[in-house]
């Protein structure tokens, strides 16, 4: 053969391995590789498997009354990657779309599928035939065509009610890519009492999901998260386990019949010590005053029966996400409305004097006398009694009881300094000040106790003077504490020198009964067994009842007919946007003999612990004791308090209650610390932390998304 014949068969021979090998390759990519696509375009049914997330499980108060919960929720969403299909099924022609891209740097010009244009013409006219069309923003729905295809469904329509969510139900086989489903939404059905506890729930976010939920799901819907509050320190256990439901879809893309259903599981339900109708009853005497707080505890367990914070917010607001304007109101809300006052730090002021005079019982120096001459002088700094200040008075000579009836403060001052500061930090830091309680809600402040190992790291290891003992042993100063921890502090003299650790959480517990959280008091310390006498205990409690009690007292005004209260108040001088201030306080127990309630309230730019605090707290306490006593307090939905900044000099009581309780109170003016003699700077302090949530804004219907076109101007005739 001629070599140039075989050079022939040579290249024919490879031009026909090359043909073979190229259609092998192609087979393998038909037959193996893309199988699965090409089998979905094949005429015929095929299934589709959707995630259904778990259901979150309610949050109860002690008696069973839900706080949140769960309503069925009607909607409407897309599978964005199917209506595409659709659409091409019945047009040669794609939508499309020109485009700027960015290649290497620079501009250049593209096409994209127009999905907008193809659920305006192809989806929204058949559902606005079945009058469930609503306005969407357009922008939202391209980009997350963009991101998610169909793995992710497009909430279109959250607001269906019964009738529209019927009469689709009848129809939506005849849309393709059109489902409904019908989910838990969360709900606050009292909106905003209790929210600060409760928190809020925020819709799942879309680029949360796991890679092996890819493979498993064609269509993937999450859980909401809690978000502050409870709903964020439960989630786990609140959350249910997930479900699945498997439709059949024919070559046509319509969803013929349910192939497989697996329910989703409900979460752990979550009950508080919250009583209900005693958070209602707080709340609405705490909307008298601009900015405040109030907690009221168990004695004898430590269990949380009511705590509010003003101004608040309706946590309804939130889901499944929140209109733009009404989240800003929110955020320019000077009075701070998402900050939980119960749980921040705050000058304590004369209501830190119990807590001083409990760690002279810890060291034996309850039955010390010490003499009031108006003030007390350390170096150039002479710090005066209110009645100093007031009208050049003083006390003389008082035991522990009368230092507390009349709210003394050389007396504490002297008490303070013979204690040392050791032992002062030491005493208050046992009664879990400086330090978190360990409630379940977040952001919870510690305090601050000067002298304390934080607070000297964070001083440059800086020793306390005497008059920086002085100014903590009335809680003035560097000092902070929470309502929270004041409240606790009264409850262990109450009981008889029981911490207990304040509980907020009664039982956790799953559907088949369960328990993941137990009902059961955590008792922190026993003051008794650390060496306190009963009978220097009894001395501090006295010192309360005479507070309220006896004339010269500066608690008479928390005093209730034929019942016996014991009280401290205080008022501590701060500062407010950068402005002199005062936090106003009282805190008190009830009944005397046999206790069952502690109240710790607190009132920002309130001028007077006895006059703005006492009167709150009597108003609690004469309605808890009349709820033992057989009335009904009621509850209601409560709606959100704004709040102010404005000073109040007086919260009045009715007449009638004024004269049946003789309320000739006097007390200290929050000056304690600035004596005419020698005026030292007041310490400005941050009080609060404010927290701004990040949460799911809801978009606002485009021009594209808008249902009604806009109306075209009518030109003017010539």
């Amino acid at each position: 053969m001629e070599p140039r014949h075989r050079l022939r068969i040579y290249l024919l021979t490879a031009l026909v391995l090359f043909g073979f090998g190229a259609l092998l390759s192609r087979l393998y990519e038909f037959q193996i590789t893309d199988e699965d696509y090409y089998k979905s375009l094949e005429p015929g049914d095929s299934l589709v498997t959707v995630r259904e997330p778990g259901i979150r499980g309610a949050i109860l108060d002690r008696n069973g009354v839900e706080l949140a919960r769960n309503r069925r929720n009607y909607e409407v969403y897309f599978d964005l990657e199917e209506i595409h299909k659709s659409y091409r099924r019945r047009n040669e022609i794609d939508a499309k779309r020109d485009v700027v891209t960015s290649e290497k740097g620079m501009p250049r010009l593209a096409e994209e599928t127009d999905i907008v244009k193809i659920v305006n013409t192809w989806i929204i006219p058949r559902l606005a035939e079945l009058g469930v069309a609503k306005g969407y923003n357009a922008s939202a729905l391209r980009t997350h065509y963009v991101t998610h295809r169909g793995l992710v469904p497009f909430s279109y329509n959250t607001e269906l009610d019964f009738d529209q969510f019927a009469r689709l139900a009848e129809h939506n086989l005849e849309v393709p890519g059109v489902y409904l489903d019908v989910r838990p939404q969360r709900e606050y059905p009292f909106k905003a009492l209790g929210v600060h506890q409760l928190g809020y729930t925020q819709q799942w976010e879309k680029g949360d999901i796991p890679d092996e939920a890819k493979r498993v799901f064609d269509h993937y819907i999450g859980e909401e998260k809690g978000k502050l509050g409870i709903e964020a320190t439960f989630d786990d256990i609140l959350r249910g386990r997930e479900g699945s439901k498997t439709y059949v879809k024919n070559e046509k893309g319509k969803i013929t019949k349910l192939d497989d259903y697996s329910e989703p599981k409900v979460g752990a339900d979550v009950t508080l010590t919250i009583d209900a109708h005693a958070q209602y009853l707080v709340s609405n005497v705490l909307r008298r005053v601009g900015r405040g707080a109030a907690v009221v505890m168990d004695v004898r367990t430590g269990e949380i029966l009511a705590m509010a914070s003003v101004p608040d917010y309706d946590p309804n607001d939130f889901i499944p996400s929140i209109n733009g304007d009404i989240y800003k109101a929110y955020l320019d809300n000077p009075s701070s409305p998402f900050t939980d006052r119960c749980i921040s730090g705050f000058t304590p002021g004369s209501t830190f004097k119990l807590g001083t005079a409990l760690a002279g019982a810890l060291n034996g120096l309850s039955t010390r006398s010490f003499s009031c001459d108006g003030f007390v002088s350390y170096g150039s700094y002479k710090p005066a009694c209110w009645l100093w200040n007031m009208r050049r008075g003083s006390h003389g000579s008082l035991g522990l009881s009368e230092a507390i009836q009349k709210s003394c403060n050389p007396y504490f001052f002297k008490l303070g300094n013979t204690l040392g500061a050791d032992r002062l930090v030491a005493g208050l830091q046992m009664l879990g000040f400086g330090q978190p309680t360990g409630i379940p809600l977040p952001n919870e402040s510690g305090g601050r106790i000067p002298g304390s190992k934080a607070w000297k790291q964070a001083n440059r290891g800086r020793s306390l003077t005497s008059g920086d003992v002085a100014q903590l042993s009335i809680g003035q100063g560097d000092s902070l504490a929470t309502p929270l921890q004041l409240c606790a502090m009264v409850s262990c003299i109450a009981n008889g020198g029981r911490y207990y650790r304040p509980r907020l959480v009664k039982h956790a517990r799953l559907p088949n009964g369960t328990f993941l959280v137990e009902d059961k008091p955590k008792l922190r310390i026993d003051l008794i067994k650390e060496g306190v006498e009963p009978s220097e205990l009894e001395l501090i409690r006295q010192g309360m009842w005479m507070a309220v009690n006896k004339p010269g007292g500066t608690a008479g005004r928390a005093k209730i007919p034929n019942v016996e209260v014991a009280a401290k108040t205080g008022t501590a001088q701060t500062s407010d946007d950068g402005k002199p201030s005062h936090n106003s306080w009282t805190v008190a127990f009830a009944p005397f003999e046999e206790p069952r309630y502690a109240v710790a309230v607190l009132v920002q730019n309130g001028k007077s612990g006895g006059a703005v605090c006492g009167p709150l707290v009597h108003l609690i306490l004469r309605g808890l004791l009349a709820r033992d006593e057989g009335m009904r307090l009621p509850l209601a939905p409560l709606e959100p308090a704004y709040g102010d900044k404005e000073p109040i000099l007086e919260i009045e009581l009715p007449e009638d209650v004024l004269a049946a309780i003789d309320a000739t109170d006097i007390g200290e003016t929050g000056d304690e610390t600035s004596d005419p003699i020698e005026v030292r700077p007041a310490v400005t302090l941050t009080t609060e932390a404010t927290i701004t949530p990040e949460p799911s804004i809801t978009p606002e219907v485009d021009e594209e998304g808008a249902v009604i076109p806009r109306a075209l101007p009518v030109e003017e005739p010539n």
